[in-house]
C-alpha cells in the first residue's frame, strides 16, 4: 500500500513539474512578444531590421517574378483587382500574380483611359467613342457615345459615368448600371467637369465642376439623385455646393456612408450629412503630394527637413470617419505617389515603400536604377521597365 502511494505522489510530481516548465515557457513567449512589439512600435531601425530579417517585407529587383515586353511593344499597362492588364493594339492580356498570361480580349482602343474598382475595370478611348466595362476577367458590355471621352469613372458595384466634350453642351455625362442599360445624361452649359463620382449605394453621382468664364475661379460640386435622374433628369439636382472663390477643387470620391470627400490644391474637405468640414488645411504646410484616392481615408505628404542638405517625406493619413491622423516617415523625399483602396505607394528615386492606411509598411521594393513608372491595385503592384514588368504582392 505504501508503494502504490509513493508511486502516485512521485507521478504528481513530474506532472507538476512538466506544467510548471509549460507555464515558464509560455510567461517567456509573452514577454518576448511584448518586448518585439514595444520596440517594433517605439523603434525605427528595430523595425527596419524586424520587417527585413523577419517578416521578409524587402524585396530587391531581379528576385521577383516578371512579365517580359517586347522591346517594339507600344503598351498601355494598368492594374486591376488581382492582375495586371496589357493593352498592346487591340489586345488586351491579362496576367496574374504568377506573370502568366490568363485572359486574353478583343479591345477596340488604341490610346485608353483606365478606372477601376473592386472587380470592375473600364477602359475607354481618349477623345474617343467607345468603352468597354470589364468584370474579372471577362468583357461585360461595351458602348459608343457621340462627342469625345474626357473621363471614365466605375463604383464598386460596376455603375459607370462617362464625361464626354465636344458636343452641343460643353459636357454631358451619361450614366449606366452594371447592365449597360443607360440611366440618364445630364449636362453643364457653361461650366468644365473636373471629376465625378458615384455612391457606393448607386444613389447619388457627384459632380465637380469649375467655371473659369469670369475674373475668378468658382468651384462648385452638385449631388443629383440617380433615382429621380433616371425619370426626370431636370429635377434630379439634390443640392449644389459652392466653394470659396479662387479654391480650385480638383477631386472627388464618395466614400462608405455617402461621405463624399473633395481635395482642393490647398485642402482637403468632406461632405458629410449636408456639412461642408475641412478635413485637413495645407495652406502654410509645405505639401508635395496629396491623395483621396483611398478607401475611408486621405493622405498628405510633406517635406520635412531632417539635415542641413536632407529632408523626409512626412505621410499624414486621416481617417474620414473619426478624423484621426496616422504619420509615416520616409528617410527622403517622394518622387510620385500611388494610392489604391488601402495603399499608399511612395516613389523615392530607386525605392518604393508600400504603405497601408494604418500607416505600417506593407513592402519595400530596392531597384538598381531610377524607377519611372508604376501600376497598382490593393493587391498587385507591377513595377515597369522597358522590356519588363517586375510583380510585387501586396
Amino acid at each position: 500500500m505504501k508503494d502504490v502511494w509513493m508511486d502516485v505522489q512521485t507521478e504528481d510530481k513530474k506532472i507538476n513539474k512538466k506544467k510548471i516548465a509549460i507555464i515558464i515557457l509560455i510567461v517567456i513567449l509573452i514577454v518576448f512578444s511584448i518586448v518585439v512589439i514595444g520596440l517594433y512600435v517605439s523603434n525605427s531601425q528595430a523595425r527596419d531590421w524586424i520587417d527585413k530579417n523577419i517578416f521578409r517585407k524587402e524585396v530587391l529587383q531581379d528576385n521577383v517574378t516578371t512579365i517580359d515586353l517586347k522591346e517594339d511593344q507600344n503598351a498601355n499597362i494598368y492594374a486591376f483587382n488581382r492582375y495586371i492588364g496589357i493593352l498592346n493594339k487591340t489586345k488586351f492580356s491579362i496576367y496574374g500574380n504568377t506573370g502568366n498570361e490568363e485572359k486574353t480580349l478583343e479591345i477596340q482602343i488604341s490610346n485608353p483611359i483606365f478606372d477601376s474598382a473592386n472587380r470592375f475595370l473600364a477602359i475607354a478611348e481618349n477623345k474617343g467613342q467607345r468603352f468597354y466595362l470589364i468584370t474579372d476577367k471577362e468583357i461585360s458590355w461595351e458602348a459608343t457615345v457621340e462627342g469625345n471621352i474626357a473621363q471614365i469613372y466605375v463604383n464598386k458595384n460596376g455603375y459607370v459615368a462617362a464625361v464626354i466634350t465636344d458636343t452641343v453642351n460643353k459636357t454631358v455625362i451619361k450614366i449606366y448600371d452594371s447592365q449597360g442599360k443607360e440611366l440618364f445624361n445630364t449636362y453643364l452649359s457653361s461650366t468644365r467637369a473636373v471629376d465625378v463620382s458615384i455612391s457606393n449605394d448607386n444613389k447619388y453621382l457627384a459632380i465637380a465642376e469649375v467655371d473659369t468664364s469670369g475674373t475668378i475661379i468658382q468651384s462648385n460640386i452638385k449631388i443629383i439623385s440617380i433615382e429621380k435622374a433616371s425619370t426626370d433628369p431636370t429635377n434630379s439636382l439634390e443640392k449644389t455646393y459652392q466653394s470659396e472663390s479662387n479654391k480650385l477643387i480638383t477631386n472627388i470620391k464618395y466614400q462608405d456612408k455617402n461621405k463624399l470627400i473633395c481635395m482642393y490644391t490647398d485642402s482637403i474637405h468632406m461632405i458629410d450629412e449636408g456639412e461642408d468640414i475641412t478635413l485637413i488645411d495645407s495652406k502654410d504646410r509645405k505639401v508635395i503630394f496629396q491623395s483621396i484616392d483611398l478607401k475611408n481615408n486621405a493622405c498628405l505628404i510633406e517635406e520635412k527637413s531632417s539635415g542641413l542638405f536632407t529632408a523626409d517625406s512626412l505621410v499624414n493619413i486621416i481617417n474620414v470617419e473619426n478624423k484621426g491622423i496616422r504619420e509615416y516617415t520616409a528617410n527622403s523625399v517622394a518622387k510620385e505617389i500611388y494610392t489604391y483602396e488601402n495603399i499608399i505607394a511612395l516613389n523615392l528615386g530607386t525605392e518604393i515603400e508600400f504603405i497601408n492606411t494604418e500607416g505600417w509598411l506593407v513592402k519595400r521594393y530596392i531597384a538598381n536604377q531610377e524607377i519611372t513608372n508604376i501600376t497598382m491595385s490593393d493587391n498587385i503592384a507591377g513595377i515597369i521597365y522597358r522590356d519588363k514588368i517586375e510583380i510585387i504582392n501586396l
